[in-house]
């Protein structure tokens, strides 16, 4: 299992820097495999309770959500989810009884959930994309530096937390929803958060202030996004969402954390940062 995970990473991570860096329609294309590919994740594991989510229109929806991040128009996002909603009601009216009430819920939550979640790296990865700065790194778009600050805050939040939990784990966190997580592991994920963005936050030229805030964020969010997809695949009663990713489960189980935190550190930017 080890193996798998490690050989996993050693071919995802190169391909996640350059496809990041690289941005412009590469990246869209990219997290719009993800999204669909999350879907059917989704759409999967509710189909083992018997929950009949609306597959066709949720690929046809996830996918304008997305269009619509890419062209940086909020308001047409908040419209499509408007009328996906009241396309998944419109839907269990006409199907008679082969559509419920949960079918229509778990649904909306899906496109919610994936492709709100998902559109978020979008709008992240092209925040202030016209501005670099230069590191010891090299030349990196602003965008770029955001979702690193996201991606390698909810990392060393999963991996701080693994390893302090593993060894002065003691205290249980949510054992209804997930029992190996602690609250010491939880502890150590926090401080794992707040010193990777701090470093990068350095790095990047950012106020020290503000890079440990949003790693306090990152921090406490991260968990909850991990407890959130854990919630959900507990109901439909599978391990993992998917096994497309060797060691790592599914898009969703390796995305559950990235899903709330891009789109926190979206918003405390653009309140905080960009003013």
């Amino acid at each position: 299992m080890l193996g798998r995970r490690v050989l996993t990473a050693v071919i995802g991570i190169p391909i996640t820097i350059y496809v990041i860096h690289y941005g412009e329609w590469l990246f869209a294309a990219a997290i719009l495999i993800l999204t669909l590919l999350a879907w059917h994740e989704f759409y999967t594991m509710l189909g083992n309770k018997n929950v009949k989510v609306f597959y066709n229109l949720g690929i046809i929806m996830n996918a304008l959500i997305l269009g619509c991040a890419w062209l940086g128009n909020s308001q047409e996002m908040t419209m499509t989810l408007v009328f996906a909603a009241l396309l998944c009601l419109v839907n269990m009216v006409v199907s008679g009884n082969k559509s419920t009430v949960v079918d229509v819920a778990f649904s909306i939550l899906g496109i919610i959930y994936i492709g709100v979640g998902f559109s978020h790296l979008l709008l992240l990865r092209y925040t202030d994309n016209s501005l670099y700065i230069t590191t010891s790194m090299g030349t990196l778009s602003m965008g770029a530096s955001y979702l690193w600050l996201a991606f390698i805050g909810t990392w060393a939040n999963d991996t701080f937390a693994y390893f302090v939990g593993s060894r002065f784990g003691r205290h249980k966190l949510c054992s209804a929803i997930s029992p190996a997580k602690t609250v010491e592991g939880s502890i150590g994920g926090l401080a794992g958060s707040i010193l990777a963005i701090t470093l990068l936050g350095v790095l990047f030229k950012l106020p020290v202030s503000h890079s440990i805030i949003m790693g306090i964020v990152v921090g406490v969010i991260a968990p909850i996004g991990d407890l959130a997809e854990s919630a959900i695949k507990r109901f439909a009663g599978v391990k993992d969402s998917g096994k497309l990713l060797p060691g790592h489960g599914g898009i969703l189980d390796r995305f559950d954390s990235i899903l709330f935190t891009v789109p926190i550190v979206y918003y405390y930017i653009h309140m905080f940062l960009l003013r």
